[in-house]
Formats: C-alpha cells, structure tokens, sequence
C-alpha cells in the first residue's frame, strides 16, 4: 500500500529519519520517503495505515491526513 501523509512538524532531515526508523518498527522492509519542504511522508508499507500513524505518533510527530 503506497499512503501520503502530511507531517507538519517534520522539519529536518533529522525528523525524517526519526519517522523512517519509527515506521520500520512495524514494516522493516518499508520504503519511506520524506521531505522537511513539502512536510510530505511517502510511504510504501505492508502495515496498515492505522499503524504507520500510531508510530509517527508514537514518535512525537502529528499527522495531518492521508492522501493515497
């Protein structure tokens, strides 16, 4: 499943991989991408998207929404 989910305390490249590591705690072969510009987290994931956002949440970060 490919999801879009908007970030907006994502601000450095720091936070990206805050969230990247976090993600791969439920999807170890996840593919994430994210941009502190756009605060857009790309990912492709096995997991469902109610967990990817209880990670990013558990990380400390907000998600805005979900775009697929």
């Amino acid at each position: 499943m490919k999801l879009q989910l908007k970030v907006p305390g994502m601000t450095c490249g720091g936070c990206v991989n805050t969230i990247t590591q976090a993600i791969r705690t439920v999807d170890a072969k996840a593919t994430v991408q994210g941009d502190p510009k756009t605060k857009i987290v790309s990912v492709e994931t096995q997991a469902s998207e109610a967990a990817i956002k209880d990670v990013i949440t558990a990380a400390g970060y907000q998600v805005a929404g979900a775009k697929f």
